[in-house]
C-alpha cells in the first residue's frame, strides 16, 4: 500500500466527470460503459476511498474513505436516484481519537443491518480499532468501538472483517503481535454486549509478515485463508491457511511462498475460491515484469498446493500493481483492478490504473482484456476490489491523486 500517497496532503478541487468507453489493450479492443457515481471533494464528503463497496438489500452502496469528513475519514452511503444519478450521505465522520481514524477497509453487514469495520489508527492507544455502526430510527447512525488495539494484540488493521457461523469476527493486523509482524485476531461477542479479542496467530516473519489490505475467507470446514505481503521463505510474502484445533488454538500452514520472480511477490489481495476448491488472487510485485501477477493455487494430495500464474502484468496498457483480488462472473471469467498502468500518458507516465477481465481460452490459459483505463479524470489508482450487482454491472472505487480525491464508479462490461 502506498502510505505516502494515502497520508499526503493535497489541495482541494472538484472532480471532473467524463466517460471513456473504448480502450485498446494488448491488441484487443474492449468496449464498456463507464460511469462515475460520485467524485469526492476532499471535504465533508470524504476523500481517498480504498475499500471495496457493499450493497444493502435496497441497492444502496456503502464503504469508507481514508480522509475527509472531520479529518480522519468517513463511512458513506450512495443511494440511486430515479434519473440514474446517485446521492452520497456521510453516515459517520471519524474524529481521530478513541473512535478511530483512517478506515482503509471495506465494511460488512450483520443480519440486523449493523455495519462493522476497522480503522488503521486511533483508539485508546492509537493502534487502530474495530467498530460497529448501528442505524437509528431517525436515520442517523451510532458508532461503537468494539476493540482498541494496543500493538501487543495487533495494530494497524487495513483489511475488512469476516463473520463465522457463530457471530465471531476475524481479521488481520499489519502490526503488533509477539514479533511485531502482524496478527490474525478473533473478536467474540459477550452476553453483556461487550466483545473479547483473542490473537489466534502472530506472524514471525518465516511464516509471513505484515498481512495488509487482503481480508480472510473461510472454507466449508471452518479453515481461514489469507495473504501476508512480506516474509516467508524468500521474503516476498505467502498464502496461508489457519486450521482450528479442538482446544481452541489454531495451526498455520503456508500454502505458497512467493519468490518475487515469475510467481509474483507482495500479495495484498483477498482470496476467492472456485467451485473446485482452487484459490485465486493477485500480487502487486514480482512476475516477469516485476509489476505483479494474477495467480491460481490448486490443492494436491498430501496437503501441498501448486501455483499457476494466469497473467503477468507488463506495466503497460494491461496494468500494473494489482493490490486487490479478483471476482468471478457466472461464466467463469475473472475481474479485477490494477492500481497503475493503462494510459501511460497520465499520472506521471505511470498510468492511473485499469479495470481488467481475465477469460479462460481454448489453449488452457487466460486472456486479459482491459475494460477501462483511468486518466485522472474522474478517478485514478483503483486499489479496491470490485463487486457485481444483480444485472452484471461492476462497481469499484479509486483513491485519486494530487488535487483529485477519489471516486466511485460503475462499469457495464
Amino acid at each position: 500500500m502506498n502510505y505516502k500517497k494515502v497520508l499526503g496532503a493535497v489541495s482541494a478541487a472538484l472532480m471532473i466527470v467524463i466517460a471513456i468507453t473504448l480502450i485498446l489493450v494488448s491488441g484487443a479492443w474492449a468496449a464498456s460503459n463507464f460511469k462515475t457515481l460520485h467524485g469526492f471533494t476532499g471535504g465533508n464528503d470524504g476523500r481517498d476511498p480504498s475499500g471495496a463497496l457493499i450493497f444493502d438489500q435496497a441497492g444502496n452502496l456503502y464503504s469508507t474513505t481514508q480522509g475527509g469528513g472531520s479529518g480522519s475519514g468517513t463511512i458513506f452511503e450512495l443511494t440511486p436516484n430515479q434519473d440514474g444519478s446517485w446521492t452520497e450521505t456521510v453516515l459517520y465522520s471519524f474524529a481521530g481519537g478513541e473512535d478511530g481514524a483512517r478506515p482503509f477497509a471495506s465494511l460488512i453487514f450483520d443480519s440486523a443491518g449493523n455495519l462493522y469495520g476497522t480503522t488503521y489508527e486511533g483508539g485508546k492507544d492509537g493502534a487502530g480499532t474495530i467498530f460497529e455502526l448501528s442505524p437509528n430510527q431517525d436515520g442517523s447512525w451510532t458508532e461503537t468501538v468494539l476493540h482498541s488495539f494496543n500493538r501487543a494484540d495487533g495494530g494497524g488493521p487495513t483489511a475488512g472483517l469476516v463473520f463465522d457461523s457463530e457471530g465471531n469476527l476475524y481479521g488481520p493486523t499489519t502490526q503488533g503481535g509477539e514479533q511485531g509482524a502482524g496478527t490474525i485476531f478473533q473478536l467474540t461477542p459477550n452476553s453483556n454486549g461487550s466483545w473479547t479479542e483473542s490473537v489466534i496467530h502472530s506472524f514471525n516473519g518465516k511464516d509471513g509478515s505484515y498481512p495488509d489490505h487482503g481480508g480472510l475467507i473461510f472454507d466449508a470446514d471452518g479453515n481461514l485463508y489469507g495473504t501476508a505481503n512480506a516474509g516467508g521463505a524468500d521474503g516476498y510474502g505467502v498464502v496461508f491457511k489457519l486450521t482450528p484445533n479442538a482446544n481452541g488454538t489454531w495451526t498455520e500452514a503456508v500454502l505458497h511462498n512467493f519468490t518475487g520472480a515469475n510467481d509474483g511477490g507482495g500479495p495484498e489481495s483477498t482470496l476467492i475460491f472456485d467451485k473446485s476448491g482452487n484459490l485465486y488472487g493477485t500480487t502487486r510485485d514480482g512476475g516477469a515484469h516485476r509489476v505483479g501477477v494474477a495467480f491460481e493455487l490448486t490443492p494436491k494430495t498430501g496437503g501441498t498446493w501448486t501455483e499457476t500464474v494466469l497473467h503477468q502484468f507488463t506495466g503497460g496498457k494491461d496494468g500494473a500493481a494489482p493490490y486487490e483480488g479478483v471476482i468471478f462472473d457466472q461464466a467463469g471469467n475473472l475481474y479485477g483492478t490494477a492500481e497503475k498502468g493503462g494510459n501511460l500518458s497520465a499520472c506521471g507516465s505511470q498510468g492511473c490504473g485499469v479495470v481488467f477481465k481475465l477469460a479462460p481460452n481454448s489453449k488452457g490459459g487466460w486472456s486479459e482484456t482491459v475494460l477501462h483505463a483511468f486518466a485522472d479524470h474522474p478517478g485514478a489508482f483503483p486499489n479496491g476490489a470490485l463487486i457485481f450487482d444483480g444485472s452484471g454491472n461492476l462497481y469499484g472505487t479509486t483513491e485519486g491523486i494530487f488535487y483529485r480525491f477519489g471516486s466511485v464508479f460503475e462499469i457495464t462490461p
